[in-house]
């Protein structure tokens, strides 16, 4: 009944090899994940620092549960907002270096109401290349003009600057860290452009937060930027390890999001065990400083190694390290076959990446052991070598 020619774009994907199922976790997200009964080594999860199960924060959201509830049967605007919500904030913008939070209940609907809300027809969003979905859609969103300017390109950025001094306000807008590639934004020299022709800037620190800057305070503070960025997006859900999104700005923005945000206005507010699970969150970020070092020390560990292998991972400086393989149905033939070797790193092709950039995207975290890294660095070798990958 209806919709038929999905069948025919459906049977398409199964024929050109890049139909995927979902894939079901039998166990905790750790290290290491359980998978149709067998034990495998993580590298596919965002969770950074290992917190997604850190006990304190399944404690303490297991006492938020108990004490206050499964649920608070509101949107914030209504009778939703509990003070924990806004301790959180407050919270969250002492962490920041801001003024003000506003918490989303995740980063996509963050970038969707931020940008819908703030951006009318007198102004210019300017937007990189290979920036997130979210972006995108949040600017698909708005009543406003804009330009995208090519990946990381600061002569065509300043081109696009230099474009639209009519408008009423120009917001840059660009990731941190691009998810994909693992790249950072030389957030510094855009800073500075902005500056020059009186823009502002929003960063998107979703693969930043926890992982880049002073306790993972994201890529503004990694570069010593605090106060010269308007708005600082990011996600709860990554290396925070809970669930939600944040804007981190000044007071007015974050009163005028509140009135003027969607989904915010129209989402009911995140559980009582969410909320103090990312409170507690901070607490650990700010107390276990060696979480940072066990991940970036694995980090260099790896990249090595694939390096050593004779993979293409790209220019990443981050702990996303793409193995990059280019045909898409390979790249899922790679995915599978590491998984028959005790690996789980997900292939990654279109429409998520461009068309022939496919790519085994890799995340190692705080929790990889050194044996972990080397068994999967050795299942790269094996399955690479069986694939003519290297």
């Amino acid at each position: 009944m209806g919709f038929e020619h999905l069948r025919t774009e459906l049977e398409e994907m199964k024929q050109a090899g890049t139909f995927r199922e979902l894939v079901a976790l039998e166990s905790a997200q750790h290290n290491r994940v359980t998978v149709d009964g067998k034990e495998l080594i993580q590298l596919s999860s965002n969770n950074y620092l290992g917190l997604a199960a850190h006990p304190r924060l399944a404690k303490r959201a297991a006492d938020a549960a108990l004490e206050f509830g499964a649920g608070t049967g509101s949107v914030r605007t209504i009778a939703g907002t509990l003070e924990m919500h806004q301790a959180f904030e407050r919270e969250l913008a002492t962490f920041k270096h801001t003024e003000a939070a506003l918490v989303f209940q995740s980063g996509f609907a963050t970038n969707l109401g931020v940008l819908s809300a703030l951006l009318g027809p007198e102004d210019v969003v300017i937007s990189d290349a290979l920036n997130h979905a979210s972006i995108i859609d949040g600017i698909r969103l708005t009543k406003a003009k804009r330009r995208i300017y090519n990946h990381v390109d600061l002569a065509d950025l300043e081109a696009a600057l230099q474009e639209t001094q009519d408008a009423r306000t120009r917001l840059v807008v660009t990731d941190g860290v691009f998810s994909m590639d693992g790249n950072i934004a030389p957030l510094p020299e855009i800073v500075e452009l902005a500056e020059k022709y009186d823009a502002l800037v929003m960063v998107d620190d979703a693969h930043a937060s926890g992982v880049l800057g002073k306790s993972g305070r994201g890529t503004v503070n990694h570069f010593g930027l605090d106060g010269r960025v308007a708005l600082q997006v990011g996600t709860l859900s990554k290396a925070i390890g809970v669930l939600g999104g944040y804007v981190a700005c000044e007071q007015h923005v974050k009163d005028y999001l509140i009135h003027k945000g969607r989904p915010f206005l129209f989402s009911t507010s995140h559980p009582p065990a969410v909320v103090e699970a990312n409170r507690e969150a901070l607490r650990v970020m700010e107390e276990e400083v060696e979480l940072f070092d066990r991940l970036w020390e694995n980090t260099e560990f790896f990249k090595h190694g694939l390096r050593e292998l004779g993979f293409d991972i790209g220019t990443s400086t981050t702990p996303i390290t793409p193995v990059i393989v280019g045909d898409e149905a390979l790249c899922h033939q790679l995915s599978d076959r590491l998984r028959q070797h005790g690996v789980f790193a997900q292939g990654i092709a279109f429409p998520t990446v461009a068309k022939g950039k496919a790519r085994v995207r890799t995340i190692v975290t705080a929790e990889h052991t050194r044996e972990d890294l080397e068994q999967a660095l050795e299942a790269f070798k094996q399955v690479g070598q069986e694939l003519k990958l290297i």
